[in-house]
C-alpha cells in the first residue's frame, strides 16, 4: 500500500517508519528497497485485504493521475468485508488497476462488492497481447464506415479470454501511452464491443468532478451496441446513483487509432 497512518495522518513509506493500516489498524512497515516501489507492508504474509497485490510503477503512475486522498480508499460491507480500492473518484466510480492475472471468480467477486467498478488492465504485461489484440481490432467491423466503435465476432487472444463476460467497464492499457481500449460491459466469446479512448480523456473524465461525463460515453456506447442487439445488452454499472453530479454532453471520440 502506498498511504499509512502515522500519528493520524496519512502518510507515505520512509525508511525506518512504523505506521498503522488505515483499514485493519495493525502495525505495516516501511519497505524501502532499491528494487521495488517504497510501500507499507503488513508484517509476516498477512494482509487485511486478500485482493491487494504488489503494487508497480504502473499502478502508482495511474495512482498519481488522481488526488491523493482518492486513492486507497477503505470499504467496508455490512458484513465486515473490508478491501481497499486503488481509487475511488469524488462522482463514486471505484477504479482498480490490475496488472497480474486474475482468478475469474475474484474479478466477479470485486464487480460484485465495488459498486461502479471500472477495471484499468496492464495489457502490456504479456509480450503477444498486444500483438493478438490489433489482430482482432483490424478484423472487427461497423455499421458505420470508419467509426471508432467495432463489434468483433468470436474474439480470440487471452485478454478476451480473460475479461470477456465482465460486467464492468474494462480498459486495456499497453503502454503507449496515447490511448486505452474499452470493451463493453457483457461482451461474450460470441461478440465483443470495443472502442479506442485517449488517455488525457479518460484521466480528465474521471478527475474533472462535478460533471457525469463517463455516463454521456456509455450511453454513446451503448447507442452503437443496440444496432447490434435486441435486445439491447446490459449497460454495465453507472456512477452510483446516491452521488450528485451534473449532466455534462462529452462528444464521441472520432479518431481511427492504428497500432
Amino acid at each position: 500500500m502506498r498511504f499509512a497512518l502515522h500519528g493520524g495522518q496519512r502518510l507515505e513509506a520512509l525508511p525506518k517508519l512504523v505506521a498503522e493500516c488505515p483499514g485493519c489498524g495493525k502495525p505495516v512497515i516501511a519497505k524501502c528497497g532499491e528494487i521495488k516501489t517504497w510501500h507499507w507492508a503488513h508484517a509476516g504474509t498477512r494482509t487485511c485485504d486478500p485482493w491487494s497485490e504488489n503494487e508497480t510503477e504502473w499502478h502508482r503512475a495511474w495512482k498519481n493521475h488522481f488526488p491523493p486522498d482518492w486513492q486507497e480508499v477503505v470499504h467496508r460491507a455490512l458484513s465486515g468485508e473490508l478491501h481497499i480500492a486503488d481509487v475511488k473518484t469524488a462522482d463514486g466510480w471505484v477504479l482498480e488497476f490490475q496488472h497480474s492475472h486474475i482468478d475469474p471468480d475474484e474479478r466477479r467477486a470485486r464487480e460484485q462488492f465495488y459498486e461502479g467498478l471500472v477495471w484499468v488492465v496492464d495489457g502490456a504485461r504479456r509480450k503477444r497481447d498486444l500483438a493478438r489484440f490489433a489482430k482482432e481490432w483490424a478484423r472487427g467491423t461497423s455499421y458505420i464506415p470508419n467509426f471508432n466503435k467495432r463489434q468483433i465476432l468470436r474474439p480470440a487472444g487471452a485478454l478476451f479470454r480473460d475479461w470477456l463476460g465482465s460486467s464492468a467497464h474494462v480498459f486495456f492499457d499497453f503502454g503507449d501511452g496515447g490511448h486505452l481500449w474499452w470493451v463493453f460491459p457483457h461482451s461474450s466469446a460470441d461478440r465483443a464491443y470495443v472502442q479506442p479512448v485517449s488517455r488525457p480523456q479518460f484521466v480528465r473524465t474521471f478527475a474533472e468532478t462535478g460533471r457525469n461525463g463517463f455516463e454521456s460515453l456509455i450511453d454513446n456506447f451503448r447507442a452503437f451496441v443496440g444496432h447490434y442487439e435486441e435486445p439491447p445488452l446490459l449497460v454495465g454499472p453507472k456512477r452510483p446513483m446516491n452521488q450528485a453530479a451534473s449532466l455534462r454532453f462529452l462528444p464521441p471520440i472520432r479518431r481511427h487509432f492504428r497500432f
